[in-house]
């Protein structure tokens, strides 16, 4: 593994929905991305999750603060 997926894979994220409903969907890392694992999360619950070799990419749907180290981003 080089330093750059040392960087990320590992790296975690919260995820607190605003609204019932809210779909948090993980995408393959790979040859193909494809939607492998989806959560549904309801208003005040929180999701705490993280990158890995397995996952490179996350899809929420629905209104939902997502916090990284990068930042906070308002979904939806």
């Amino acid at each position: 593994m080089d330093i750059k997926n040392e960087e990320v894979l590992g790296d975690y994220f919260v995820i607190k929905a605003e609204e019932d409903g809210v779909n948090v969907i993980g995408l393959t890392r790979g040859a193909e991305t494809r939607f492998f694992h989806t959560e549904k999360l309801d208003k005040g619950e929180v999701m705490i999750a993280q990158f890995t070799e397995h996952t490179s990419a996350i899809k929420v749907h629905g209104k939902a603060i997502i916090q990284t180290k990068h930042g906070t981003i308002n979904a939806g």
